[in-house]
């Protein structure tokens, strides 16, 4: 069964699954597009997490789904909310969906890991999950290490369910080489930053508009936690104390509220996740705008 129809969506795009920054509003506005939406559970709390998931059946009657960050404290609160409020989909990452699987598909929910390795990709099939999500190393925030068109061929070879593409892609002609290697769909977020329906800052979605090819960096790599962000004067001050052989724990007391702070405007100190495509990205519109131009051009 093609990806679509496994989640019922008339194209087969989901909106990454990005925290404090993928909220119902986004969500919805993905869906209504033809999309499938995803709110970030990352940072909520249970209560926080069901005024979303309600906010956002208002706004759509299309699937949409959530995503949970598996290290979370209260990942089993956050869990359970998702079957009391019969979600389309859930996708995870940052952990093994493990104790949960049974749970959500026996409440007809779709499973999707987010995961990038191939080992990774083999142990989320033999939990049983509906799909994996491939995600190369081009993509914003947390990453891997392998890039997007060595990992989905690999991750296609070894799977039999159905592969997702994430990683560098925002064209039509990125969704058409995936779909080449043996994707059936595509997850995409710095495009999505992009958009007037975002809630982040002006001066954020401007950094991505303004980024070019090399615009981003990957910080966290000597102590095993890579994020890849826009460079600014955060950032320069993080690699220097990388540099000076500061321990994981004094690099995460330092970023602190940086996804806050970048979302509310902060683009000197603030952590601006993005993606390497952030110089693909030309000038802030609609989501409805961003998927049409995607379709279009992947039809052409």
């Amino acid at each position: 069964m093609s990806i679509d129809k496994l989640l019922g969506i008339k194209y087969p795009i989901i909106q990454g699954a990005m925290a404090r920054i993928a909220d119902a509003t986004l969500a919805a506005a993905v869906s209504n597009a033809g999309g499938l939406g995803i709110i970030a559970a990352g940072g909520l709390s249970k209560e926080e997490l069901r005024f979303q998931i309600q906010k956002c059946k208002e706004l759509t009657s299309h699937p949409f789904g959530v995503n949970i960050m598996l290290m979370a404290p209260n990942r089993d609160e956050l869990a359970q909310v998702l079957v009391e409020e019969h979600v389309a989909v859930v996708t995870t990452g940052a952990g093994s969906p493990e104790p949960y699987v049974s749970m959500w598909k026996n409440a007809g929910i779709k499973v999707i890991p987010v995961v990038a390795s191939v080992k990774h990709a083999r142990k989320m099939e033999s939990l049983g999950v509906d799909a994996i999500v491939a995600e190369g190393t081009e993509a914003g925030g947390h990453i891997g290490s392998t890039t997007t068109l060595c990992l989905v061929p690999q991750v296609v070879d070894a799977v039999t369910i159905p592969v997702i593409a994430a990683g560098g892609i925002a064209s039509g002609r990125a969704m058409k080489a995936v779909e080449v290697l043996g994707a059936q769909g595509v997850q995409i977020g710095t495009l999505f930053l992009a958009t007037l329906e975002c809630p982040i800052s002006d001066s954020y979605k401007k950094a991505i508009v303004n980024a070019n090819d090399t615009d981003t960096v990957v910080t966290g790599l000597h102590v095993g936690a890579p994020v890849r962000t826009i460079k600014n004067k955060m950032t320069d001050a993080y690699l220097k104390l990388e540099r000076e052989g500061a321990d994981r724990e004094e690099l995460e007391k330092f970023t602190m509220g940086s996804l806050k702070k970048a979302v509310d405007g902060d683009v000197d100190y603030g952590s601006l996740m993005s993606g390497q495509i952030a110089g693909m990205v030309s000038s802030v519109c609609s989501v409805k705008d961003v998927i049409e131009t995607l379709v279009n051009e992947y039809r052409s």
